[in-house]
């Protein structure tokens, strides 16, 4: 008469495990690098949206926005001064950065009309790779 096994022994179950173990290890910092690309594609389509619809203010109004109106003057018309002469909404919401913070925006900003940056993951000014700040106009990745 044959017995009949039933279930795994605890070796199998070790070396089933040690195998998804080392499949993690390798496969694991490749995802991330993936996300981070992801990530760094995502600001650079934002920011050309924004720089879009930055350079369109512009050309009807004559003046980008200014510090204190922000990119929301580019959803809802600002109410406090230099108004807008002809404006006429040049988004429908405002991106925010991969990590669901909204983007800062400066004008005029060190020698340029204006800046908008992210501040990277972490949210704080400085940091390096996915923490760093992201200015508009850095070069692409």
């Amino acid at each position: 008469m044959k017995i009949k096994q039933q279930g795994f022994s605890l070796i199998e179950i070790m070396v089933v495990l040690v195998i998804i173990g080392l499949l993690a290890t390798m496969v694991g910092p490749r995802v991330f690098g993936v996300l981070s690309k992801g990530y760094e594609a995502r600001v650079v389509s934002d920011f050309a949206t924004i720089k879009t619809a930055l350079t369109t203010y512009k050309v009807e109004n004559y003046t980008f926005p200014t510090t204190e109106q922000g990119l929301e003057a580019l959803v809802t018309e600002p109410q406090i001064d230099p108004k807008p002469r002809n404006w006429s909404g040049y988004l429908d919401k405002l991106p925010l950065d991969p990590w669901k913070n909204p983007y800062q925006y400066v004008s005029p900003a060190d020698g340029r009309p204006f800046d908008v940056y992210t501040l990277g993951a972490d949210g704080v000014r400085g940091g390096e790779a996915e923490n760093a700040d992201v200015s508009i106009w850095d070069e692409a990745p």
